[in-house]
């Protein structure tokens, strides 16, 4: 099985190290990228505008609110792009509003995870999505 590539599209510096710091007290060793906004990521996605494509496998850990392109924007914008639109994306997001939650399923994000919702520490999230990319039988998108 080829080893996954995460994509974190998040511009809060503050949850990125804490994604960070989940994978490493997590031991996992698969590739973080960061783009910090939705330009950014179709930039690494596509691989232009000097960006080196991100390597397939890949799964893409998406934050909703964001400068430039935000979360819904850029779903839409990979959903009507052939070469993305089965894109694995999973959102992690602040937002518990449930216009996001339907808009983000409409647009086929296989799960939506709140970042800080109570009960629930941002580690066990991190743990769920390792353990669904390990299981999971992911095609082969060459």
């Amino acid at each position: 099985m080829a080893e996954v590539n995460i994509l974190l599209i998040e511009d809060d510096e503050i949850d990125v190290k804490a994604v960070r710091r989940a994978f490493r007290d997590l031991k996992i060793a698969n590739p973080l990228f960061q783009a910090r906004d939705g330009i950014e990521a179709l930039e690494m996605l596509r691989g232009t505008n000097g960006q080196t494509a991100l390597p397939r496998p890949y799964i893409i850990l998406l934050d909703l609110n964001m400068p430039r392109m935000g979360g819904i924007e850029f779903l839409n914008e990979i959903r009507k792009d052939p070469e993305l639109h089965s894109s694995i994306v999973f959102v992690m997001t602040t937002s518990a509003a449930e216009e996001d939650r339907v808009k983000a399923y409409s647009l086929n994000v296989a799960g939506y995870v709140l970042k800080h919702s109570p009960g629930r520490s941002f580690l066990d999230a991190v743990s769920m999505l390792e353990h669904y990319w390990k299981i999971v039988e992911l095609p082969d998108q060459s």
